[in-house]
């Protein structure tokens, strides 16, 4: 399974700081310190202000890159702001993301074309869907609008939207149910989560997270935005593979304890 390390997020305050005063070091060492634990790709969002986003973004791509050689997930759905990342991208980036909304892949679906990068998908309009039903409506929308574009679907990860379990305690089935039927409909698609939200207002969250990540990998999740820093994270991921036959006589999981990830 895929892991995007969500730490470098200009939501979090220290890191929307750092972006602001340019501090190479501090996200280079975020950088790095999520590598080590565990990341495939390094997430890299600078929504801080629209009027600056382009250049801030362009900033995190090529100061993450000078200390880790791994891909990124360039977190964005402004078209001027992922074309200054992908433009200095090395390897194959992960666009974040398109949705089912009219007119909110105009000019992201270009540079997916152009960069032949993977691609998510949210499968929600204007507003999450609270079922299964409402989400693979969604995808459907989705996949007319990747194939109109010439995008072949092995390109693209579905993000069935996870919300809250504190407010809605059918959610994580939903989004559950959700990838089942997704793998089902469109084999040669894959999923993605953002796993944490699924916590959300509740206390102790990592407990929620690692749990809901084992059952999802269950279900057939390919990839997950989470926090490979936290404690036992990446463990739940690999022991999760080992146990479901996702892992060829456990050498992932061996392996991970080998480099001190467990």
């Amino acid at each position: 399974m895929l892991i995007v390390a969500e730490r470098i997020n200009a939501t979090r305050k220290r890191i929307r700081r750092a972006i602001e005063e340019r501090d190479t070091a501090l996200i280079q060492k975020e950088a790095v310190q999520q590598a080590q634990a565990g990341g495939d790709y390094i997430d890299a969002n600078a929504g801080i202000d629209v009027d600056r986003e382009a250049d801030d973004l362009a900033w995190l791509v090529q100061t993450i890159q000078a200390a880790v050689d791994k891909p990124l997930c360039i977190d964005s759905t402004y078209g001027p702001a992922q074309a200054a990342a992908l433009k200095l991208h090395k390897g194959q980036a992960i666009v974040n993301s398109i949705s089912a909304e009219e007119g909110r892949s105009a000019e992201i679906l270009p540079l997916v074309q152009q960069y032949n990068t993977l691609l998510v998908g949210l499968t929600m309009e204007s507003t999450v869907p609270t079922d299964k039903e409402g989400r693979l409506a969604a995808a459907e929308t989705i996949v007319r609008i990747v194939k109109g574009a010439g995008i072949g679907l092995d390109r693209l990860l579905f993000d069935p939207v996870v919300a809250t379990a504190a407010t809605d305690p059918n959610a994580p089935l939903a989004v559950r149910d959700t990838i089942v039927e997704m793998k089902q409909r469109w084999p040669e698609c894959r999923t993605i989560v953002g796993l944490s939200n699924v916590s959300f207002g509740l206390p102790v969250r990592t407990h929620l997270n690692r749990t809901f990540l084992a059952f999802l990998i269950e279900a057939g999740l390919d990839a997950a935005i989470i926090d490979p820093t936290e404690p036992n994270m990446v463990a739940t991921v690999r022991a999760a593979e080992a146990l479901l036959g996702k892992d060829e006589f456990c050498m992932n999981y061996i392996t991970a304890h080998r480099e001190g990830l467990l």
